[in-house]
């Protein structure tokens, strides 16, 4: 058991290494990095989330129950089922930094209501706005407190942190795979993640995001 948990374990770091760069390094060329462990993390979490928001927004709403048949799909989740998995996981990763008790089952959806598109993206977008309220309030002092909680602890708050950007990351790769074999080129949010780094936490009125 000790053997494949600690074999993920460094999978899981390492590919978080990587997204944590992508933010640093555009900031960097243009003069400037993140100034504290909240900045840090926000770059990559702002980045991940308008790449995930923008594929939610394109996909239409009649094709929000699509799952994959062609190949070894059985019992993957459907288009709806990744996005709302997704909004119940970070209020459960960030519920467990403020030391509050997480949603369950978020495995399967969670307990909140939404189903059409229109709901799903609110609850969507209502989750990442929590998740950058919560992220702002990560500092030196506080970052490795330990956390109790079944979304990835025990843990530490930036490692529950970290975590959620890796859960967001992970399931993008699912869903931009989805939006292409309904024929539709992803959007990337490339402009959201420009206007997301300029603003901690963002405002998604003026980033449209």
């Amino acid at each position: 058991m000790t053997a494949p948990v600690s074999r993920r374990c460094l999978w899981l770091i390492s590919s978080l290494f990587l997204l944590l760069l992508i933010p640093i390094s555009a900031a960097a060329q243009q003069g400037d990095v993140p100034k504290n462990i909240a900045d840090s993390v926000g770059g990559a979490l702002h980045w991940t989330e308008g790449q995930f928001l923008g594929v939610a927004e394109a996909m239409p709403e009649s094709k929000y129950d699509f799952v994959p048949s062609a190949g070894e799909f059985k019992g993957v989740r459907s288009f709806a089922e990744q996005v709302k998995h997704v909004a119940c996981s970070n209020f459960a990763f960030f519920n467990e930094i403020e030391g509050k008790t997480p949603p369950e089952h978020c495995e399967k959806g969670g307990p909140a209501a939404a189903k059409s598109k229109a709901e799903l993206v609110k609850y969507l977008r209502d989750s990442f706005d929590y998740g950058d309220r919560v992220l702002a309030t990560i500092n030196a002092q506080n970052a490795l407190v330990r956390v109790e909680g079944p979304y990835a602890g025990p843990n530490t708050r930036l490692g529950i942190a970290v975590a959620a950007v890796w859960h967001i990351a992970d399931h993008y790769g699912q869903i931009v795979e989805y939006l292409r074999m309904n024929g539709i080129v992803p959007p990337y949010g490339r402009d959201r993640d420009l206007c997301a780094r300029e603003q901690h936490p963002p405002d998604r009125s003026v980033c449209k995001l």
